[in-house]
């Protein structure tokens, strides 16, 4: 991991890779709640975590180079602890988010080719899947879920849709994902899900943040 200073009052962290990612946004977001670290956000995306609104980054750094985080756990709780860490806003994100999905997407059959299975292996893979949120981005509420081997990894289209239905599950790269609302989108729709996932009426308004297990879920 390396640290590099961001303007007057910010830091990044640069990871070698996702799992070391989330183990040092659990981490940073720990030492935050424990009063030895001042950062207004912590926002991990895929290859970095940001420190931003810290009064003194020299300071942190020298503290952030000395810290060991814990290992980032796919099966347990966020950054192998209990208190997986806290949202920007103060809150503690769940254990585990339940996604009721419909899996009738239009790419099933696509995914169904690059994979060399059957749609209903599919779907089998998909709801058997430990999804974690690795960061958020693209658009409000939108979490990008690791969790799915390198080798399901697929490609988005070759041109995107003009536009894709809210709650729409679909895959891109090594990622899953659920469109929080209606908009162009790239990625090979498998599924749709009715839950809201992002509504500025709530606090915080984004139901998956960074650290969130997810589970998407067949409906019946």
């Amino acid at each position: 991991m390396r640290i590099r200073p961001v303007g007057a009052h910010a830091l990044l962290l640069d990871c070698d890779d996702t799992d070391q990612v989330e183990a040092w946004r659990a981490e940073l977001t720990r030492r935050r709640a424990a009063g030895e670290l001042t950062a207004v956000e912590i926002v991990p995306a895929a290859r970095t975590v940001l420190l931003d609104g810290v009064p003194d980054p020299d300071r942190a750094a020298t503290l952030v180079a000395h810290w060991t985080p814990y290992p980032a756990d796919p099966a347990g709780p966020a950054g192998g602890t209990p208190a997986a860490g806290t949202t920007p806003t103060g809150g503690t994100p769940p254990a585990e988010v339940e996604v009721p999905v419909t899996y009738d997407g239009a790419d099933l059959p696509v995914v169904a080719g690059h994979w060399g299975v059957a749609v209903p292996e599919v779907i089998a893979r998909l709801t058997g899947t430990p999804f974690r949120v690795a960061f958020c981005g693209f658009a409000p509420g939108f979490a990008y879920l690791t969790g799915l081997p390198p080798e399901w990894a697929v490609p988005r289209l070759a041109t995107p849709r003009p536009r894709v239905p809210a709650g729409s599950v679909a895959l891109a790269g090594p990622y899953a994902g659920i469109y929080p609302g209606a908009s162009p989108g790239g990625w090979l729709l498998v599924g749709r899900t009715g839950l809201t996932l992002f509504d500025v009426t709530v606090d915080p308004p984004a139901r998956l943040a960074p650290g969130t297990r997810v589970r998407l879920a067949a409906t019946a």
